[in-house]
């Protein structure tokens, strides 16, 4: 008896844990597409913490330049977030895929500005260089 008792919980329970807490929106945003948007909201974020003033003074709301970017509008988003944070794995997997692309995209922006830092360097002294020849050519005229 004890047995089918617990048979009837353990079924009970799949069932409760497959079932859609919130139904999905008909006009959902595809998951690979909600990733990009939340990646892309996540740099305007940031943008904005640091850059309002110029933000503000030309006219960008940031939020706004996102819904348009991917042709979605506000109450699409939010209910497709819903949706997705009523799925608690297929939530965090997107964040967690968020998370490695912007941290993909922070190494290769730190490998270009190492790359445009070493090229900055090296036309420095290469002008060091020629200002040194320069400067020793015009002071051979002038003891001649």
């Amino acid at each position: 008896m004890r047995k089918i008792l617990y048979l009837i919980v353990a079924v009970l329970m799949f069932y409760a844990c497959a079932e859609e807490l919130i139904e999905k929106p008909d006009n959902l945003i595809p998951e690979d597409k909600m990733v990009t948007i939340i990646k892309d909201m996540a740099i305007v974020n940031a943008g904005k913490a640091t850059n309002l003033g110029k933000l503000r003074e030309n006219g960008i709301d940031p939020t706004s330049y996102i819904f348009k970017k991917y042709e979605i509008d506000s109450a699409q988003f939010v209910n497709s977030d819903r949706y997705y944070a009523s799925k608690p794995l297929v939530y965090e997997n997107m964040y967690k895929q968020v998370e490695t692309e912007l941290e993909d995209q922070r190494l290769k922006l730190e490998a270009e500005k190492k790359i445009r830092d070493s090229i900055s360097q090296a036309a420095k002294v290469k002008k060091a260089v020629e200002l040194k020849e320069k400067d020793s050519t015009s002071l051979k005229n002038v003891q001649q």
